[in-house]
Protein backbone atom coordinates (compact mmCIF):
# COMPACT_ATOMS: atom_id res chain seq x y z
CA UNK A 1 0.00 0.00 0.00
CA UNK A 2 1.51 3.30 -1.30
CA UNK A 3 2.94 5.82 1.62
CA UNK A 4 0.35 8.76 1.92
CA UNK A 5 2.06 12.00 2.91
CA UNK A 6 -0.09 14.43 4.88
CA UNK A 7 1.22 17.45 4.51
CA UNK A 8 -1.08 20.00 3.16
CA UNK A 9 -3.87 18.21 5.30
CA UNK A 10 -2.06 18.65 8.30
CA UNK A 11 -1.02 22.17 7.71
CA UNK A 12 -4.76 23.30 7.27
CA UNK A 13 -5.61 21.42 10.15
CA UNK A 14 -3.14 23.71 12.62
CA UNK A 15 -3.68 26.73 10.74
CA UNK A 16 -7.34 26.48 11.06
CA UNK A 17 -6.94 26.26 14.70
CA UNK A 18 -4.16 28.96 15.12
CA UNK A 19 -6.52 30.99 13.22
CA UNK A 20 -9.05 30.54 16.03
CA UNK A 21 -6.05 31.24 18.38
CA UNK A 22 -5.59 34.77 16.96
CA UNK A 23 -5.20 37.31 19.43
CA UNK A 24 -4.44 34.87 22.25
CA UNK A 25 -1.46 35.99 24.15
CA UNK A 26 1.62 34.08 24.32
CA UNK A 27 2.42 30.86 23.08
CA UNK A 28 -1.50 30.47 23.35
CA UNK A 29 -1.84 32.10 20.37
CA UNK A 30 1.46 30.72 18.21
CA UNK A 31 1.99 27.45 19.38
CA UNK A 32 -0.18 24.45 17.94
CA UNK A 33 -0.61 22.55 20.92
CA UNK A 34 -0.92 24.85 23.66
CA UNK A 35 -3.18 26.83 20.67
CA UNK A 36 -5.61 23.67 20.38
CA UNK A 37 -6.32 23.88 24.01
CA UNK A 38 -6.97 27.04 24.64
CA UNK A 39 -9.30 26.91 21.33
CA UNK A 40 -11.09 23.72 22.64
CA UNK A 41 -11.94 25.62 26.29
CA UNK A 42 -12.81 29.29 24.53
CA UNK A 43 -15.43 27.07 22.14
CA UNK A 44 -16.72 25.55 25.39
CA UNK A 45 -16.86 28.73 27.53
CA UNK A 46 -18.25 30.30 24.20
CA UNK A 47 -21.11 27.21 24.17
CA UNK A 48 -21.88 27.61 27.53
CA UNK A 49 -22.42 31.62 27.75
CA UNK A 50 -24.62 31.82 24.84
CA UNK A 51 -27.21 30.05 26.98
CA UNK A 52 -26.11 31.45 30.56
CA UNK A 53 -26.75 34.80 28.88
CA UNK A 54 -30.33 34.42 28.13
CA UNK A 55 -30.73 33.56 31.96
CA UNK A 56 -28.29 36.87 33.24
CA UNK A 57 -30.29 38.83 31.42
CA UNK A 58 -33.70 37.65 32.69
CA UNK A 59 -32.68 38.07 36.26
CA UNK A 60 -31.22 41.71 35.29
CA UNK A 61 -34.85 42.30 34.15
CA UNK A 62 -36.72 41.10 36.76
CA UNK A 63 -34.06 42.67 39.01
CA UNK A 64 -35.14 45.94 37.93
CA UNK A 65 -38.91 45.68 37.67
CA UNK A 66 -38.66 44.36 41.22
CA UNK A 67 -37.18 47.53 42.27
CA UNK A 68 -39.80 49.50 39.99
CA UNK A 69 -42.42 47.45 41.22
CA UNK A 70 -41.49 48.23 45.13
CA UNK A 71 -41.78 52.12 44.28
CA UNK A 72 -45.21 51.72 43.01
CA UNK A 73 -45.97 49.66 46.37
CA UNK A 74 -46.31 46.44 44.74
CA UNK A 75 -43.56 43.51 45.41
CA UNK A 76 -42.33 41.74 42.07
CA UNK A 77 -44.69 38.37 42.50
CA UNK A 78 -47.69 40.61 43.09
CA UNK A 79 -47.38 42.83 40.04
CA UNK A 80 -46.63 39.71 38.09
CA UNK A 81 -49.80 38.16 39.05
CA UNK A 82 -51.90 41.07 38.77
CA UNK A 83 -50.41 41.88 35.16
CA UNK A 84 -51.47 38.50 34.48
CA UNK A 85 -55.20 38.75 35.84
CA UNK A 86 -55.51 42.22 34.06
CA UNK A 87 -54.00 39.92 30.67
CA UNK A 88 -51.55 42.54 29.88
CA UNK A 89 -49.24 40.94 27.58
CA UNK A 90 -46.00 42.77 28.09
CA UNK A 91 -42.76 41.01 28.32
CA UNK A 92 -40.07 41.14 31.10
CA UNK A 93 -37.66 42.54 28.72
CA UNK A 94 -40.04 45.64 27.59
CA UNK A 95 -41.20 46.14 31.53
CA UNK A 96 -37.69 46.62 32.87
CA UNK A 97 -37.07 48.90 29.37
CA UNK A 98 -40.10 50.93 31.06
CA UNK A 99 -39.01 50.70 34.37
CA UNK A 100 -35.69 52.35 33.26
CA UNK A 101 -36.97 54.77 30.68
CA UNK A 102 -40.55 55.56 31.10
CA UNK A 103 -41.51 55.49 35.15
CA UNK A 104 -44.23 57.42 34.37
CA UNK A 105 -45.98 54.78 32.00
CA UNK A 106 -44.55 52.39 34.71
CA UNK A 107 -46.64 53.40 37.15
CA UNK A 108 -49.80 53.65 35.17
CA UNK A 109 -49.15 49.77 34.43
CA UNK A 110 -48.62 49.12 37.47
CA UNK A 111 -51.75 50.49 38.55
CA UNK A 112 -53.46 48.21 36.26
CA UNK A 113 -51.91 45.47 37.67
CA UNK A 114 -52.88 46.50 41.56
CA UNK A 115 -56.44 47.10 40.56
Amino acid sequence: MARVKRGNVARKRRNKILRLARGFRGGNGSLFRTANQRVMKALCNAYRDRRRRKRDFRRLWIARINAAARINGLSYSRLMGGLKKADVRLNRKMLAQLAVLDPGSFATVAGSARS
